[in-house]
């Protein structure tokens, strides 16, 4: 497996396994956020976003961190694993909350420069909805772009921690 997609509500733990996940196997992390957030939280020129991922998806090794929102159709093909996180909701709200109070008035590493953590009803609205809005989209992109491509659902922290472990 070289290339590994990371799926899963805002505040389930993509970004963490992800960074863990590129340090052991040595492979650069692609942050979707990190790529698609312009200074002063404004979204980028689809266009541009598009070639970004891309250009980042073509190398041969990567681990992807995010939820594909508009690049399915570019990242799922060249996937040969794709792992989601299923955590619950309250879960993902708490550590989403968390994550903002932690890096309050500062920009995350794993986010684009010039978006400083601040409260966010959207943020809010993404992991509350995630199951109702989000789950079905992914599913709908992993059958239509990655039909074949393995999916490995981990639930819960034990379950990461586990696929850490194995991945050693």
């Amino acid at each position: 497996m070289h290339r590994i997609a990371i799926v899963g509500s805002a505040g389930a733990g993509k970004s963490r396994l992800a960074r863990r996940l590129g340090d052991m196997l040595g492979r650069p992390v692609i942050h979707a956020d990190k790529v698609f957030w312009r200074p002063g939280w404004t979204d980028p020129d689809t266009d541009q976003y598009r070639r970004d991922i891309r250009d980042l998806t073509a190398a041969p090794a990567w681990i992807f961190d995010g939820n594909l929102g508009r690049t399915a159709d570019i990242v799922l093909p060249r996937t040969d694993l794709i792992v989601w996180i299923e955590q619950p909701v309250w879960l993902c709200a708490l550590r989403a909350y968390g994550r903002m109070l932690r890096y309050f008035g500062r920009t995350r590493p794993d986010m684009g420069e010039g978006c400083p953590e601040r409260p966010s009803l959207e943020l809010w609205r993404y992991a509350a909805d995630f199951d109702t809005v989000t789950r079905p989209r992914l599913d709908a992109a992993l059958a239509e772009h990655a039909p074949h491509t393995p999916v490995m659902r981990l639930a819960g922290d034990r379950a990461v921690a586990r696929f850490l472990a194995g991945a050693r």
